[in-house]
Formats: C-alpha cells, structure tokens, sequence
C-alpha cells in the first residue's frame, strides 16, 4: 500500500489520474497539491490547497512513495509565456526537487512528443528543459512519458483543439503522423501508475506509452 503525490491533479490527465488512483488497492493515501479545489471528496485523498510561490507552506506534503507530475497550462490561458513557463516548468521543478530532497523514491513526469530543450519553439523546448533537469535530480527511478496529441474530458470548451483532433484522427486514417497519434487523457494517466513500477529510467514515446497499458 502506497502513497502517492499529485501534481496536476485539475488537468485533463490529472483528474483522471487522481481517479485510478482512488480506485486503485495499491495505493493507501493520495496527496494532491492544487492552486484551486477540485471539489473532490474521498476517504484516501488528501487535498492540499497551495501557493507554489511559497514551497515552506507545502514542502512537507511532498512526501511518500511516487510523485505524479502532469501539471501544464496553456498559452492562452496563461496569458504570457513567462506565466506559462512559470506553470509548466518552475512549480513543476520546484516540486520534482522538493521531493527529492524528502527521499520520494520514484518521479513519474508527463511531458511532450517533441520535447527538446534545443528546440525553437518556446512549448516544446520548455518541456524539453524540464525533461533534462529532473533527470539531474537524485531519485531512484524517472519515467518520463512523451505523449501526442491528448483527448478526453476538459471543463472548459477550447474549439481549436476539437478542430485539431479532427485533422488529427483523419490524417491518421490515411496513415499520416502515426507518431503523433491522438491518446486518451485515462489511457496517459494509466501508463503514469504502470510506469511507476519501472527499475530504472525510462523516456517512453507514444508507441511506448500505449505498450504501457
């Protein structure tokens, strides 16, 4: 019986998680750090309301068996990149390192396709940077996953990404950017707790990510 932490836990892929989580016998406790509630009850989950500009607040809640990290906004929704970045890479790093500095044994991160911190687009070589600095820190075992294209719930309407999808799953059918292929926010969150279980360091594409499941 484990403990997990959450970070992310309101995003497509993190509520979705949070659930399994719930579900799941292997897990006894799930901490779930968030900047807003989420509104969820359970008997296992511990919801911590945070300001992640103050990690003396929340330092101590970072510990336990598994940190899951799939916390990310948008560009619209930030408003700026610098808040974008803050959200997709400071609180995330922040976390990644507080946990390992409380002996948390295992880093699961979602990340990007594309992710590359030499990149020339800001997105993907922002998640290309996280990938590199977490891999810096002392855990025991990392599992990076790098999916395409997520699908699934979302609490607000963003009619760009349904468009998106539509070109996506079409230009799949026709056998194009297979490797980009659309994936499920469940089947995302399903692969974080098997990859969980990994022995050693793992960057895991799309292909991989669905051999996951």
């Amino acid at each position: 019986m484990k403990k997990a932490i959450v970070l992310g836990s309101t995003g497509m892929v993190g509520t979705q998680l949070i659930d399994l989580l719930l579900q799941s016998n292997n897990y006894a406790e799930v901490v779930s750090l968030v900047r807003r509630a989420s509104g969820i009850t359970h008997p296992k989950l511990n919801e911590q309301v945070v300001d992640f500009e103050r990690p003396e607040t929340w330092s101590d809640f970072v510990r336990g068996d598994v940190l899951f990290s799939c916390m990310g906004t948008t560009i619209a929704k930030a408003k700026s990149k610098d808040n974008q970045y803050k959200i997709d890479y400071t609180y995330q790093y922040n976390v990644a390192e507080v946990a390992s500095k409380n002996d948390v044994p295992v880093y699961v991160l979602v990340s990007s396709a594309g992710a590359n911190e030499n990149s020339v687009t800001f997105y993907t070589y922002m998640k290309g940077q996280l990938d590199v600095d977490v891999q810096k820190l002392p855990f025991k075992v990392i599992s990076i996953l790098r999916p395409g294209q997520l699908y699934g719930d979302r609490t607000e309407n963003r009619t760009g990404e349904k468009v998106g999808l539509s070109v996506m799953f079409a230009l799949n059918k026709l056998g194009i950017l297979k490797k980009l292929k659309p994936i499920h926010a469940r089947e995302v969150a399903q692969a974080m707790i098997n990859s969980a279980e990994n022995k050693q360091n793992t960057i895991s594409t799309l292909s991989e990510i669905f051999e996951l499941l």
